[in-house]
């Protein structure tokens, strides 16, 4: 970050000249630092919205630093804590890791820019919402990818089934598919994140809050039925009850040639026809289904959101660029050239034509995060969910398992 030192320049100026007229030092240029994460955007988006953008803001320069994911949460609090005199002006971060860097007041608060100028409320739901932290808007919502309903066209078609519009009928249609050496389904016991949209689906939760206490809810009535829904349909083909799905990785699996389906984000696919070209045009996307025709289940929606460090001393600069990368004009470039789902559902239309982002944008449109607590990390790091959801598919009493589970929640978000 380099300082912008305004007062100086000012006071400097009134001694030539007066504060109104402004000296040519007040007009130099200053750089705004920007931390983006490895493969979230091409090279060339990256060169054309720096020419764009420098070009529109003359007194701006750009310094983009492409980051890793691993080890980046210690980066980015070390950032905050403004122990890296370099450090960024705007940071990329997982759309649910905002909760944990806002906790410790280390974060621009840009609800004013959120609502006044920027439409806040048309942005994505599982973006939005995690990017909050009490009600200010922290995050702002760069791009999403929810996991759609991949399937074999071929298969479909020799068993006389389309894709379903509801998620009995996709029950139904899994069953038929699900004969011979063909599975009707491939899914891993231990998906926890298409569980959760399940149990969204039926109302459920994972977790809850009340009075800032926060409580594990795996064992309401809803989500009861959201984990007897996924038994029901994993049970239609021969994933393992004990392992998540990657282990091993589900696109190697569905590349062997005996899958009907897997639940995925549809950028899976190229490694899926990297192991089997000849697959390249028998796959089809559908959106995850829901309880009632015509409307897509709810679905976990991953994603980043752009934040602004508070302490940074290019704050207004800062802001603009987060304005023009989540704007409707480069969001959608990005959607485009990424095979993102845009930042607002209005902005679906973008993707049109592209049968895989048209099934993620219709999905995104009922996306969810995770419990908005910084501790909701330290669950994933222990995740009794997949605990509970293979003692409940090898036949264990579910609304035991699910008293344990959200138990175990329970006291991990407690903890100090």
């Amino acid at each position: 970050m380099r300082r912008r030192l305004l007062a100086l320049v000012c006071v400097s100026a009134s001694l030539l000249t007066g504060c109104g007229v402004m000296s040519d030092s007040a007009e130099e240029r200053r750089t705004v630092t920007v931390w983006l994460m490895q493969h979230s955007a091409s090279q060339d988006f990256l060169d054309r919205f720096t020419e764009e953008f420098e070009r529109e803001h003359e007194t701006l320069d750009l310094d983009i630093r492409i980051q890793e994911w691993t080890g980046i949460g210690e980066k980015v609090q070390q950032a905050l804590r403004g122990e890296d005199p370099d450090g960024p002006d705007v940071i990329e971060v997982g759309n649910t890791q905002v909760s944990a860097y806002a906790e410790s007041d280390g974060l621009l608060d840009l609800t004013l820019e959120s609502m006044r100028d920027w439409g806040r409320d048309d942005w994505l739901p599982g973006l939005a919402e995690p990017g909050r932290w009490g009600s200010q808007q922290y995050g702002i919502p760069w791009y999403a990818a929810n996991r759609v309903v991949v399937y074999r066209k071929d298969l479909f078609r020799a068993a006389g089934v389309t894709p379903p519009k509801t998620r009995d009928e996709w029950l139904e249609t899994t069953e038929r598919l699900d004969t011979g050496d063909t599975q009707g389904i491939y899914l891993a016991g231990q998906d926890w994140y298409t569980l959760a949209g399940f149990i969204w689906e039926e109302g459920g939760e994972l977790a809850t809050e009340g009075s800032g206490v926060w409580k594990g809810a795996l064992d309401s009535e809803a989500a009861l039925r959201g984990m007897d829904f996924y038994r029901r349909l994993q049970k239609l083909g021969d994933g393992p009850v004990d392992a998540d799905e990657e282990h091993p990785p589900q696109a190697g699996v569905f590349a062997e040639g005996n899958v009907a389906q897997i639940v995925a984000v549809p950028g899976l696919v190229r490694a899926v026809v990297q192991q089997n070209p000849a697959l390249e045009d028998k796959i089809g996307y559908f959106p995850v289904p829901g309880k009632e025709p015509g409307r897509p289940g709810a679905v976990f929606t991953g994603g980043s959101d752009l934040v602004v460090p508070a302490g940074s001393d290019a704050e207004d600069a800062a802001v603009e660029v987060v304005a023009a990368l989540t704007g409707a004009r480069w969001n959608t470039d990005l959607a485009r050239t990424m095979n993102y789902v845009p930042n607002k559902a209005d902005l679906a239309g973008s993707v049109a034509g592209e049968e895989g982002l048209e099934a993620m944008a219709a999905g995104a449109a009922r996306g969810r995060a995770t419990p908005a607590t910084p501790r909701w990390s330290v669950v994933e790091a222990d995740n009794p969910i997949k605990e509970y959801m293979t003692k409940v598919l090898t036949g264990a009493d579910p609304e035991k398992e699910a008293e344990r589970a959200a138990r175990r929640i329970t006291e991990t978000l407690a903890f100090e």
